[in-house]
């Protein structure tokens, strides 16, 4: 089923479909006004911070009535506890996908990411919730942790790690795994029919010696919408477990719908990749939104990550500060200049 035609199809409201590689890419979009939708599909801590922003708006739930399949575990969760604002669509966990032919060990653990026999052969999130999460996980911090010792000392672990990463990748672990190009990536567990089909050398293993992400991505509905009824009417209707199933097929995440899970496939509904065993879920951390003062520290940390070490990051500041200055004398001096020619 092709869902958003289906949709038109039965209610003659058409969908234009934009996809973002991130939650913060698509925040930036939303936040800076540069375009309008109905309809956005954000992770769990991205909706805490777009209700704290009154980035979205209340739904109502009269209009949603197939809500009622959404499966009480799913609902009034930390990211939205009185569940107004959302509806859950998908949920997962992070685990870590491997080239069999080239990684014989098994793969319990975030560590073997720093795994100098891999070097240049690891790929990592190109986002920085993602990337820290891991860090954090093998250094037993909270994802969620507002200690600025345990995020500076998971910015050094991620430094140390830079030699050994091809490349920091979000969708691009596709190709790059597909192919051969690289042999190890943490994603997320409902990529792993794709890649795996694909490449049938591929595996993926959910790390057991340190704790997980559980994400949940839900449905809302922007401040500035303008069709807020037609977007309740497609939120409605994803929530159909027949429109659920078929959507879970498509996209290969979790649903949070038990009535959707029993139309799937059995090979998908038992698959223990898709939906992994309560043990797994007990040994995990969901994603909240960071205060602002974390939260500036995190992009900070990332981008001096991103760039290389602290040293590095100093470096070029004050190169930049001394090219302005020099800079900054040049357009000075030729002002002059120009006003003496002048008189």
């Amino acid at each position: 089923m092709d869902v958003n035609a289906e949709f038109t199809k039965q209610t003659g409201i058409r969908v234009n479909y934009t996809t973002f590689e991130d939650n913060e890419s698509m925040y930036s979009k939303l936040a800076g006004g540069g375009a309008s939708y109905d309809v956005i599909f954000p992770s769990d801590y991205m909706v805490s911070k777009l209700i704290k922003e009154k980035l979205v708006q209340k739904l109502d739930f009269r209009n949603i009535p197939n809500y009622r399949y959404i499966d009480p575990e799913y609902r009034n969760l930390v990211y939205d506890p009185k569940n107004e604002y959302s509806v859950p669509y998908t949920w997962g966990v992070v685990g870590i996908f491997y080239n069999k032919k080239y990684v014989k060990e098994k793969v319990d653990s975030w560590k073997i990411l720093w795994d100098r026999r891999y070097a240049g052969k690891i790929l990592m999130f190109d986002n920085p919730r993602d990337a820290f999460g891991i860090a954090q996980e093998i250094l037993g911090y909270s994802f969620n942790s507002t200690n600025p010792e345990e995020w500076n000392a998971a910015a050094e672990l991620l430094e140390k790690q830079k030699p050994l990463v091809q490349a920091y990748v979000m969708d691009q672990i596709f190709n790059k795994m597909s192919s051969g190009e690289a042999w190890l990536a943490p994603y997320y567990a409902g990529d792993a029919a794709t890649l795996v089909a694909d490449n049938p050398n591929i595996g993926f293993a959910i790390p057991t010696k340190e704790k997980t992400n559980f994400f949940v991505d839900a449905i809302c509905i922007p401040s500035s919408a303008k069709h807020k009824k037609e977007a309740e009417a497609y939120i409605d209707f994803l929530c159909r477990p027949e429109v659920a199933a078929a959507n879970m097929e498509a996209v290969g995440y979790s649903t949070p719908e038990s009535a959707a899970r029993k139309l799937l496939p059995e090979e998908m509904r038992e698959d223990p990749i898709i939906y992994p065993p309560k043990s797994v879920l007990k040994n995990s951390e969901t994603f909240r939104d960071l205060p602002e003062g974390t939260g500036l520290l995190l992009d900070t940390l990332w981008a001096q990550v991103k760039m290389g070490s602290s040293g590095d990051t100093g470096t070029l500041l004050a190169v930049l500060g001394a090219f302005l200055a020099v800079y900054i004398g040049i357009v000075v001096y030729k002002k002059i200049k120009r006003k003496k020619e002048l008189q």
